[in-house]
């Protein structure tokens, strides 16, 4: 199965960075577009960004300004720099990958942890 894998969760204080990185790999075909989304608890899941195969983007207006997206097309990579974290921003964050592949493919990563303390 092809699924997205995130890593570069952790725990930071508010006001710093933390930067997020989510591979796919294996029997890859394309790649369309790829995101990020974030769960807190007792919330929904809900957008961050996204970024197409072109590069274009798009951000939560929570984040505008903090976040920035982007992707390594040769890697099959996509990244989060997330700086002037807010205790807000806790939660878990998940890679979203439109995959195109002959295997069986599953768009969601497990996800990662980050915490933000105040």
């Amino acid at each position: 199965q092809v699924q997205p894998v995130e890593s570069g969760g952790g725990l930071v204080q508010a006001g710093g960075s933390l930067r997020l990185s989510c591979v796919v790999s294996g029997r890859i075909l394309s790649i369309d577009d790829m995101g990020w989304f974030r769960q807190a608890p007792g919330k929904q899941r809900e957008l961050v960004a996204t970024i197409t195969s072109g590069g274009s983007t798009n951000y939560a207006d929570s984040v505008k300004g903090r976040f920035t997206i982007s992707r390594d097309n040769a890697k099959n990579t996509v990244y989060l720099q997330m700086n002037s974290l807010k205790p807000e921003d806790t939660a878990v964050y998940y890679c979203y990958a439109n995959i195109i592949s002959w295997s069986p493919v599953h768009s969601w990563g497990q996800g990662t942890q980050v915490t933000v303390s105040s």
